[in-house]
């Protein structure tokens, strides 16, 4: 059991039954009263954000959540298949909304986390950022700054983001996976 004040980013914990990862925590001492924890929280499951105030009095217990590496197949009709790191044989699907917008940088055969709550898997952590080649990049036209620099370019995994007009077809980009934003070239 966790104490109120123990309650903090990147924990895990179990509230009304389902685990939630939390996002951030403040812990308010205001005068006369007892100090609270109001905490920003995402649902592992559903996937949706929640806030709840933990009092002084209160203790939450912390998920037991274990982390496997699964590595990413293909994805075909909505479903994102992957398969055991070591044993290709054993194959499962998860769904898109359980991943998240991140599944445009996977590759095929790429490593990811998965995370583990009653022998189910409720979600997947991608590495902060990936590595991907440059498929189509349009020309940089000189002079035109007036759109901030930027243009769209497309990603090996089909994925399209704004990036510098430097980048060219064939670089390597690096992507912060978790904004979807270009950050730099290799």
């Amino acid at each position: 059991m966790l104490e109120y004040n123990e309650i903090t980013e990147r924990k895990y914990v179990v509230l009304d039954g389902q685990p939630y990862e939390i996002l951030t925590s403040h812990v308010a001492r205001t005068q006369q009263r007892k100090p609270t924890n109001q905490v920003k929280a995402k649902n592992l499951i559903t996937g949706k954000l929640a806030d709840f105030t933990f009092r002084s009095s209160d203790k939450a217990k912390e998920a037991d959540i274990s982390k496997k590496d699964i590595k990413y197949l293909y994805t075909s009709r909505g479903e994102i298949w992957f398969c055991e790191e070591k044993d290709p044989s054993k194959r499962f699907k998860l769904t898109e909304e359980l991943i998240g917008p991140a599944v445009r940088f996977l590759k095929p055969n790429s490593l990811v986390e998965a995370l583990i709550f009653n022998e189910q898997v409720i979600g997947v952590k991608l590495p902060v950022k990936v590595d991907l080649k440059v498929t189509e990049a349009p020309p940089a036209v000189k002079g035109d700054t007036a759109k901030g620099g930027n243009k769209v370019i497309t990603l090996e995994t089909g994925a399209t983001i704004n990036a510098p007009l430097f980048v060219k077809e064939g670089d390597t980009v690096r992507i912060n996976t978790d904004t979807g934003e270009y950050t730099d070239r290799l």
